[in-house]
């Protein structure tokens, strides 16, 4: 029987509110610090913003589609504690990183689990469909 993958959906949906928000901030302190489009530097504070953004939409790359192949080939609830476990560090990223820098470790570390074992699960998983159906 086929998993509907709703919780999957859910957490895809998510982390594009998540993205949003960041984008909203980046906006936030682009006018509170007059850096005007299209520069992206200017006051440290607007360029950690901006970079917190830019960093979601690089990880997100890697996220979102090691969470659908992960959740395909191996379980949706697992899949998408990982992906819970993923949006939490992106939120402690963000606050910490705008914050200090050097303080994004728990952050980038939690997120990096998820994003990690997604990953790795999404290729196992790939590999062990390909042997057990005989090929592509």
């Amino acid at each position: 029987m086929q998993q509907p993958h709703n919780l999957i959906a859910l957490i895809t949906l998510l982390s594009l509110v998540l993205l949003v928000w960041k984008i909203a901030r980046v906006g936030k302190a682009r006018m509170r610090f007059g850096v005007e489009a299209p520069a992206v530097t200017g006051h440290p504070e607007f360029e950690r913003h901006f970079r917190v953004q830019m960093n979601m939409i690089e990880g997100l790359v890697v996220f979102l589609p090691s969470l659908w192949l992960f959740a395909i080939y191996w379980n949706d609830l697992f899949a998408a504690g990982l992906g819970v476990l993923f949006l939490i560090g992106r939120v402690v990223y963000m606050l910490a990183y705008v914050k200090d820098p050097k303080s994004r470790s728990l952050g980038f570390g939690l997120q990096g689990v998820a994003m990690l074992v997604l990953l790795i699960g999404a290729i196992i998983g790939a590999i062990r469909a390909m042997m057990v159906t005989g090929g592509v």
